[in-house]
């Protein structure tokens, strides 16, 4: 995991906001949306456009990651937003509504005869419930596949359920979608939390999101950042006991069975304890 890329907290951005583009410099997320979809009116959809992609080109980001989200397939922008988002090259394109293995296939190969660069993934939105029943086919449809965006409140909106506390109407497209990512060795982001003045709230959320499996959040106000940044890194606790464990089991190789705080070390505790560490040096990593 020594490429790991830390993907706590995920902001998206509108780009039809110049100022917005600019305070984005300065956030300390470790990842940015660059809205073409929902953020932007009609009539300014062509202008952010212009705005993202030279903005996902200009390198004025740092160790941010960088991503476009386009506008739906079947909608009059789209085609051009895939275009340009791939000329400019960020990290990823970021498409709605991704429903099936075949919508992904169509989407790379435009990526491509656009001119996307290879380091171009492309990070599907799943939010229908047919995305959801068919997450695997997905996730292992192309080589592309970086990430699944959960877009929870479309997806609370085709179920006809409803938002409460602890998500419960969706714990099982959640876990559906994790399990399909986790599959396939992909991110999996979990989705906003949409009362920016509800800290307590938010941060239950992200805890959630953490004990479910998620790499990290997508936020919809740079407040929610430092709160998404804390939930889904390891605690200093969590760091002290990786490193403990790993040198209990360095040290005790060959002894047949080996403990670490009274409990019974085996290579599956090693594997976590690894990652957590891979995690902790890379954020590490981002913040120097």
């Amino acid at each position: 995991m020594s490429d790991f890329t830390p993907l706590r907290s995920v902001l998206y951005m509108p780009s039809s906001n110049e100022r917005a583009l600019e305070k984005a410099r300065t956030i300390a997320c470790d990842a940015l949306i660059l809205d073409l979809e929902d953020a932007v009116a009609p009539d300014a959809k062509p202008a952010a456009r212009e705005a993202a992609a030279a903005a996902a080109a200009s390198g004025d980001y740092g160790r941010r990651t960088v991503t476009i989200r386009v506008n739906g397939i079947g909608t009059e922008w789209h085609d051009a937003d895939v275009v340009a988002a791939s000329q400019a090259g960020p990290a990823a394109i970021v498409v709605p509504k991704v429903s099936s293995a075949a919508e992904v296939h169509g989407l790379v190969d435009a990526m491509e005869k656009a001119g996307a660069p290879d380091h171009t993934m492309l990070w599907a939105m799943v939010e229908t419930p047919v995305a959801i029943l068919d997450a695997l086919a997905i996730a292992r449809s192309s080589e592309r596949i970086g990430a699944f965006v959960l877009g929870t409140n479309d997806l609370v909106k085709e179920l006809y359920a409803e938002h409460v506390p602890g998500r419960a109407p969706i714990l099982p497209s959640l876990h559906t979608a994790l399990l399909a990512g986790r599959a396939a060795g992909i991110a999996v982001l979990d989705g906003v939390y949409n009362d920016v003045k509800d800290t307590e709230g938010f941060l239950t959320e992200c805890e959630q999101g953490r004990q479910m499996g998620f790499d990290g959040k997508t936020l919809v106000h740079p407040g929610q950042v430092e709160g998404a940044n804390a939930a889904f890194a390891p605690s200093e606790q969590a760091v002290e006991d990786a490193r403990g464990l790993i040198a209990a089991w360095e040290d005790g190789r060959g002894a047949g069975v080996v403990t670490h705080n009274g409990r019974m070390v085996e290579n599956l505790h090693v594997e976590s304890a690894r990652r957590t560490l891979d995690i902790h040096q890379a954020i590490r990593a981002l913040q120097s």
